[in-house]
Order: C-alpha cells, then sequence, then structure tokens
C-alpha cells in the first residue's frame, strides 16, 4: 500500500531535514506533503531545497494557522491508501511506522494510534504534569466515548486516506488532536493502538503545545461528545 506523510511543519529547521531523511529511508511506497505553516526560519527553504528530484514529494506554504489547520492543508494532496500525520519536530520516529500501519495492512483497522504511554519502546523521562494531563484527557475520551484509549493526545495517528478525508476537521490549533479522537470515536470507527518511541522536547528545545491546549482538547471532547 502507498503511504502519504502529512508533515505539519512550523519553524522547525533545525528538524526537518533529518525527519524527512529518515521517512524517504523507508522501504515503503511514500508520497510526503509538507506544510509549511508561515515559517519565520528557514523551514521553507529547507524543504525546496530538499525535494529537488524528488517528485513525490509535495511543499504547501500558507500564513501560519496552527497545526490543525496545516494536516487540513495536506490532506487534499494525500494520494496514497494511508496517511500518516508526522510531526517535524523528530520526537516520533519514523522506523515505527512499517508497525504502525501494519493493522490496516491487514484490513482490520480504520485508524491506528501510537500510544507513548503503553510501554514497551524508549520514552524520554520528563515534563510530570504532561503525563498527568495527557492521562486525564485519555480516560476523560473513554469515558465519554466508552474507548480504552492510553494516549488519545499522541501525534503519531495512521488512517485509511478515506477515513481521514471523511472527518469533518474545524479545528486550527492543537485542538485538531481531541477533534480527530472524539470523531473518530463518535463514529465507531476500528481503532488500534501500539506502542512507540517518544523523544520529546522541552519547551527550550521547542516544544510548543501547552497546558492551555490542555484545557482546549476538554472543550472539545465535549462538544463534539453532544453534537448532533
Amino acid at each position: 500500500m502507498r503511504v502519504s506523510f502529512l508533515v505539519p511543519a512550523y519553524n522547525e529547521a533545525a528538524t526537518i531535514e533529518a525527519l524527512l531523511d529518515a521517512v524517504w529511508a523507508l522501504e515503503l511506497e511514500k508520497q510526503i506533503v509538507v506544510v509549511d505553516d508561515g515559517s519565520t526560519d528557514a523551514t521553507g527553504d529547507i524543504v525546496e531545497r530538499w525535494r529537488e528530484g524528488r517528485k513525490e514529494v509535495v511543499l504547501v506554504s500558507q500564513q501560519n494557522r496552527g497545526k490543525g489547520a496545516a494536516v487540513r492543508a495536506a490532506i487534499p494532496h494525500a494520494d496514497g491508501d494511508i496517511s500518516v500525520i508526522q510531526d517535524a519536530d523528530l520526537e516520533y520516529d519514523p522506523a515505527d511506522v512499517p508497525a504502525l500501519i501494519e493493522p490496516i495492512e491487514r484490513g482490520i483497522a480504520d485508524v491506528v494510534y501510537g500510544s507513548r504511554l503503553s510501554g514497551g519502546r524508549p520514552q524520554r523521562a520528563y515534563l510530570f504534569w504532561h503525563l498527568v494531563g495527557n492521562r486525564f484527557l485519555s480516560l476523560l475520551t473513554n469515558v465519554l466515548y466508552n474507548t480504552t484509549l492510553s494516549d488519545m493526545e499522541t501525534g503519531y495517528k495512521a488512517f485509511r486516506t478515506e477515513v481521514l478525508r471523511s472527518l469533518d476537521l474545524r479545528q486550527d490549533d492543537f485542538g485538531i488532536e481531541p477533534e480527530i479522537t472524539a470523531k473518530v470515536c463518535k463514529r465507531k470507527l476500528r481503532v488500534y493502538e501500539l506502542p512507540i518511541a517518544y523523544y520529546g522536547r522541552t519547551y527550550a528545545e521547542g516544544k510548543k503545545i501547552t497546558w492551555r491546549d490542555g484545557f482546549k482538547a476538554i472543550r472539545v471532547l465535549f462538544g463534539v461528545r453532544l453534537s448532533g
């Protein structure tokens, strides 16, 4: 199956080339769609140079609107059977993708989540309150949607592309994560989880999500659950 990597990127000049190299090295039939979300550093220039001679790489540029808007901008360009949301910051290792997409390739899953919280893979030890927040949001998701996800906020999500296209996504920022989860669970799609490695960044290293996004996630989870 062909895999489309959807890469939202905002000011990731320090990591974007290494990320693209790692994705390109995977022995998969693949396409890469990078959305430069209004970067003020050299992210777009680096991608433009890197994609020379690689017809399977698409670069989309837009004004800064947030991760959700960047993901939505990438979806129309995806031509693979499977789409994987791939952050540009190297917190998630592309080497995990072949295992991540395997349940979809077998025809048993519509969506697969890479869980940072189920154990068995390397995890950077830091930011206790982020761990607490992630566990709370996963518990809330499980209560609201009667599911058993361990890491609803994970940035590694794989989809049958037709499923991803069918989701009515509206969030522009990090609210895209709970929105995807809520809409996937509300439709009772076949969701699987697999453990993944996580090489988390500190804020000094460029991490962007904050506690405010946690409160936004709660509002999104309830909003989708209570919608018609």
